[in-house]
């Protein structure tokens, strides 16, 4: 969430980049400011009135010293009437920042200046790219991993289908073992690179949806455990499936003032993920491309704003070194505005191509999100002149498990069955499927 004092400082700014995304409620802004507006006169005069009481507080004692009686028992009465003037100042105050809270939660973050302008994925920027050329598979070792999947028995999406329903796949056999030697992988290459290994809850309450930017903008894309009880229909059960570990893990630092000698915070975890993906379908969700529940470990790290950036070039070297290990075609892209996740300043993709369904598939996004996050989460340190400051948040998949597992098995086929990348070996203990 941007802070009133940015946008009144950086209006233009503001709208130039807000304009790269296709932002289409820029009066949110003027909104925004003239609310404060409001909330700063509200502010002032019950200030003012506050010291009028105060001052003539001191004043009756003095007064009823005196056996100035009845001039005291007007004042009394004046003091009365700011009394009620300031209860209701107060009243209009809640609403004021109610409505200014709902008007900043509408603005997205500010796209960083080199994220370029687009309106979809098709006018996202590729970065780099990690292959010298695109996989040929064999001619007699071509198939897509759904049906690699029933051919070596290890991924029943039938059964998933059974047990709860489309996009919930059953891995079994050397699909489990391989999906357990993915995660365990991701998470020994993380603890190498010095991030603190946590184990998070996998329901949020709606502070923390809020905190990280999911709640209001991606509700739809959530499950949601709530329900009524009672005649007075309170809520019971009132928590959200995790759509990401970026959620829970950030939200550890919500109402937290770090030591600035801490940064950088380095932390990582393991979870399911639960995501609706509201409005999916066709062929691109075949097999593992697109499921409601999957796996993944998600790096996070709390920056100092002055090295954030440092920060994300780091994290994208974690993430380039992982795929680079499990010897598979990648590229990064650099998402346009229109692309851009509301909460995140620039934000890179990471894709492999599935050489048997010949595209592209997304298995990692990693953001900077700056203070739009710590806003939420009111994340501060104290800098080195004892001011209070918003720390800067990232976070990575590193990596998202269902379509790397679709990968493997596409590009590493052959006719005799699918080779385990070497770096894999010792956590598999096996070489091939």
């Amino acid at each position: 969430m941007l802070t009133v004092n940015y946008i009144r400082e950086n209006t233009a700014l503001i709208r130039e980049r807000l304009g790269k995304r296709g932002f289409r409620l820029m009066d949110k802004i003027d909104e925004a400011i003239t609310l404060d507006d409001q909330r700063k006169v509200n502010q002032n005069e019950s200030d003012r009135l506050l010291a009028e009481n105060n001052k003539a507080s001191k004043e009756i004692g003095a007064l009823f010293k005196q056996g100035k009686r009845d001039e005291a028992t007007g004042i009394q009465q004046k003091v009365a009437e700011n009394k009620e003037r300031i209860k209701t100042l107060k009243e209009e105050k809640d609403k004021i920042d109610h409505d200014l809270r709902e008007v900043l939660y509408l603005i997205p973050n500010i796209p960083h200046e080199s994220v370029p302008a687009g309106q979809s994925d098709e006018d996202n920027e590729v970065f780099k790219t990690g292959y010298e050329s695109l996989p040929v598979l064999d001619a007699a070792a071509n198939l897509p991993h759904w049906e690699l999947a029933k051919k070596y028995d290890i991924i029943d999406f039938e059964a998933g289908v059974k047990i709860t329903g489309a996009g919930f796949p059953l891995f079994k056999g050397k699909g489990a073992q391989l999906k357990r030697a993915l995660i365990n992988f991701f998470l020994y290459e993380a603890s190498e690179a010095a991030y603190l290994e946590v184990m998070p809850p996998l329901m949020v309450n709606e502070d923390s949806a809020r905190g990280t930017g999911q709640l209001p903008d991606k509700e739809g894309q959530m499950y949601y455990t709530g329900q009524p009880k009672g005649e007075e229909g309170r809520l019971v059960d009132d928590f959200y499936l995790i759509p990401t570990a970026e959620v829970p893990i950030t939200n550890i630092y919500r109402d937290v003032i770090v030591n600035e000698s801490d940064f950088p915070i380095r932390l990582c975890g393991h979870t399911p993920c639960f995501r609706r993906e509201v409005g999916s379908y066709g062929k691109d969700v075949r097999g593992l491309n697109r499921v409601h529940q999957f796996d993944k470990v998600e790096i996070v790290q709390i920056a100092h704003p002055d090295t954030s950036y440092d920060t994300l070039n780091e994290m994208l070297n974690h993430v380039e070194g992982l795929l680079q290990k499990l010897e598979l075609p990648y590229r990064i892209l650099r998402l346009c505005g229109g692309d851009l996740g509301f909460t995140s300043a620039l934000t890179y993709d990471f894709e492999v191509y599935s050489a048997a369904q010949q595209k592209w598939l997304e298995v990692s996004s990693v953001s900077n999100f700056l203070t739009f996050q710590a806003n939420r989460l009111k994340l501060r340190f104290r800098n080195a002149d004892g001011k209070m400051q918003l720390a800067h948040t990232l976070n990575g998949s590193a990596l998202a498990l269902a379509r790397i597992v679709a990968c493997l098995l596409e590009n590493h086929q052959s006719p005799e069955g699918i080779k385990i990348p070497k770096a894999l070996q010792a956590y598999t203990r096996f070489e091939q499927i």
